[in-house]
């Protein structure tokens, strides 16, 4: 099921209160904000990893690209007026109008005209700019916004000083900025995308883009320590690269013990709660056929066997896939590289919770309400 998150807005404002990323009514001729929005697709091109990584934890893996929720992969939404904008400076060199915003007809005719919003309506977008801000849709209800914002912090910074140092040897300063927001936005445009993110094409398509789908916290872990990422913190003295390779370590060591609980809930479960249910259940169908044959020898029970042999083989399988699960978990802790063992919690113990809870699903939707020990998904959905 979809867990919850929260969307972190983020902008850059100067020490006088000015919005750097406020478009005003005319963006095309706003070069301010052309140049910081084409550095914020810059750094969130090319670091898209470090962004996924900044929202990663165990129970976000179950979030991201469920119904509801942003997909893993990166992409920024802009609305159709500012990609306009972009377009135009791609294709011609200069952009010379914007996009006028649409008339809402909400079907009443006694209140003023009201104007669609030219931005955020891409709920599927990850990192989606909404009027003068940026919003980052995938941190984890449960995280710290701490490390999201440090990151954006840190990576626009770092294109906004590769900027200043082009700037600043420029002889022609107005026309190095036009270019400059060209060259940028050209080459990062494949970053920007208003679609629909959910979908199977958008994922082909992120691909023919070279555009990362990072699915999995452990995935993602790796971002943190890599050259790229250690010469970027170090150069703005924001950790060094021990305190990256530290934080990393941590991220491994809490992925597996966050998995490792998991994993021995649904083993204690299945023991003490799921199989006495179901044996419970099966020795009353079982009495049921027998009664009924005994008091009536010619009466079909064929719904009881039916529903008993369905029932019986479903309790072999989690019975077997219970031992699986016992048997990884076991592997797992013998590991004792941190990286190594979060991997594995991963790719061999992950799995094997899917395949003992896959029984135990469809045997919910067989057994007796009265026996079963825990909330139904539909008790939690609806009588909650």
């Amino acid at each position: 099921m979809n867990g919850s998150g929260k969307h972190n807005n983020w902008s850059m404002i100067t020490d006088t209160g000015k919005n750097l990323l406020d478009p005003g009514k005319t963006p095309h001729e706003n070069v301010q904000f052309l140049l910081f929005l084409a550095a914020v697709l810059e750094a969130v091109d090319l670091h898209a990893d470090l962004l996924r990584l900044s929202s990663a934890n165990p129970g976000n893996d179950h979030r991201l690209g469920a119904d509801e929720a942003p997909p893993a992969i990166i992409s920024v939404f802009l609305g159709s007026q500012l990609e306009d904008v972009l377009t135009q400076l791609i294709e011609t060199g200069e952009a010379k109008s914007s996009k006028e915003r649409e008339k809402l007809n909400v079907g009443v005719h006694t209140i003023p005209m009201l104007m669609k919003d030219a931005t955020d309506r891409n709920r599927t977008s990850p990192f989606a700019f909404t009027g003068n801000k940026f919003e980052f849709r995938m941190v984890a209800s449960s995280a710290s916004i701490g490390t999201p914002n440090t990151i954006l912090n840190t990576i626009v910074a770092d294109v906004l000083c590769d900027m200043a140092d082009e700037l600043e040897k420029a002889d022609d300063f107005d026309l190095a900025v036009h270019d400059l927001i060209k060259k940028t936005v050209t080459e990062h445009k494949r970053i920007v995308f208003n679609g629909n993110g959910y979908s199977d094409a958008w994922v082909e398509e992120a691909a023919k883009r070279g555009l990362p789908n990072i699915k999995s916290m452990v995935e993602a872990i790796p971002a943190l320590t890599t050259d790229k990422a250690v010469k970027l913190f170090e150069k703005h003295h924001v950790f060094s690269s021990t305190e990256l390779h530290s934080r990393a370590e941590i991220m491994y060591e809490s992925y597996s013990k966050a998995i490792n609980i998991e994993a021995r809930t649904m083993i204690s479960m299945a023991n003490v709660k799921f199989i006495p249910a179901v044996i419970k259940y099966t020795k009353q169908l079982a009495d049921s056929i027998n009664a009924v044959k005994t008091a009536a020898a010619g009466t079909d029970v064929s719904v009881q066997t039916e529903l008993l042999t369905k029932t019986s083989e479903l309790l072999v399988k989690t019975k077997a896939a219970l031992k699986k699960l016992q048997a990884v978990v076991a592997e797992a802790n013998t590991k004792e590289d941190g990286a190594k063992m979060a991997r594995y919690f991963r790719e061999t113990v992950f799995p094997a919770m899917a395949e003992l809870r896959a029984p135990i699903d469809e045997l919910e939707l067989i057994v007796d309400k009265e026996l079963w020990p825990v909330p139904t998904y539909g008790d939690l959905l609806f009588e909650v």
